[in-house]
């Protein structure tokens, strides 16, 4: 077999060995999300003594913050089985049937993305979590007839980036709902730090701070950064201290405050083509040649998150801070901010 057609597949397997030596395998190896892990070591504890499967779990917040290692956790504590699902995959009441009824007893089913799942799925759900059986319908017509089928208890571990798109019939019938908040530098710098361990790469703790500074509060994107800062030293044959790391991140185009081109780009186009704002979310997705679904919901949430970008009902609007990290006037007061403190 030749090599462009092997490469592929080495470099996948490779891929998928670094993602699964970063993930903990227990609550007490996660960091962060101190409080959400306390409530779950609670819930999986009372479960244990009372010899019942956990209540059903869903988790809430931004990609990227340990919400699928979390339901691995989850599943790996309870000592069951774990079966991974996901809301696109389920675009029939049939396609849920499926899976739930090849669930065995106190298996844990994981549905990432669940508010993406067809209505019909999240109505047969319904009955499945609190009763543990569903009605399979067989014909058509007035001749079709409803057959409950009993499942054997599970626990449902729902994941979402979006909670307010779940109706509220299905988001009650969650007993416990985790709340997963952004990192801060502390955690995110140990979330680093306990990576660069398991990969063997040696980086000085400045290093470490300044990547932890620019991962937008994130543990995906931290360890997507030391990875590129892995490879940069590997390639250039350099120690990955603080020099390396601000070398390679610049290469990846990735400034002090974690933004990227993208970002930017908007911020930019704000400030320079419509002098700060405000302007609409259409006209600014033209104005980059992105999806404005790409700019609400990928760069937006990160840009006012760190105060540079307000949503106003006329459009969006770039704070004084926004001027002074580009180092541009005001056009409104003439006061150049990069040279103002």
């Amino acid at each position: 077999m030749s090599d462009d057609l092997t490469r592929p597949v080495v470099e996948s397997e490779a891929e998928l060995a670094f993602e699964g030596a970063l993930r903990p395998t227990s609550l007490d190896e996660f960091v962060g999300q101190k409080k959400v892990r306390g409530q779950l070591e609670l819930l999986l504890k009372a479960a244990s003594m009372q010899g019942r499967t956990p209540d059903h779990i869903l988790m809430a917040g931004p990609p990227g913050l340990g919400k699928t290692t979390l339901a691995m956790i989850v599943a790996h504590e309870s000592g069951r089985p774990l079966r991974m699902s996901s809301g696109p995959a389920i675009q029939h009441a049939g396609d849920l049937a499926a899976v739930l009824s090849a669930l065995v007893p106190g298996e844990v089913l994981f549905i990432d993305e669940i508010h993406r799942m067809a209505r019909s799925a999240e109505e047969m759900l319904y009955l499945a979590m609190e009763d543990y059986r569903i009605d399979i319908m067989v014909g058509k017509g007035a001749g079709a007839t409803s057959i409950p089928l009993e499942l054997s208890p599970f626990t449902l571990v729902g994941a979402t980036t979006r909670s307010g798109m779940l109706p509220n019939p299905l988001r009650d019938r969650f007993g416990f709902t985790a709340n997963l908040e952004f990192y801060d530098a502390d955690e995110l710098t140990e979330v680093l730090r306990r990576a660069a361990s398991l990969l063997g790469i040696p980086v000085s703790g400045d290093a470490l701070a300044e990547i932890a500074g620019r991962c937008r509060g994130t543990p995906r994107i931290a360890n997507r950064l030391l990875r590129r800062v892995r490879d940069y030293s590997l390639v250039h044959g350099r120690d990955a201290d603080l020099e390396t790391v601000r070398a390679a991140l610049s290469l990846y185009d990735v400034d002090d405050l974690g933004l990227d081109r993208l970002d930017r780009e908007v911020l930019s186009t704000v400030l320079k083509r419509f002098g700060g704002g405000p302007v609409g979310l259409s006209t600014l997705a033209v104005s980059v040649g992105e999806e404005a679904d790409t700019v609400e919901s990928v760069v937006e949430p990160f840009l006012v998150r760190i105060g540079l970008l307000v949503r106003t009902p006329r459009g969006r609007v770039a704070t004084p801070e926004a001027w002074r990290h580009f180092g541009l006037a005001d056009p409104a007061t003439g006061t150049l901010f990069g040279d103002e403190l």
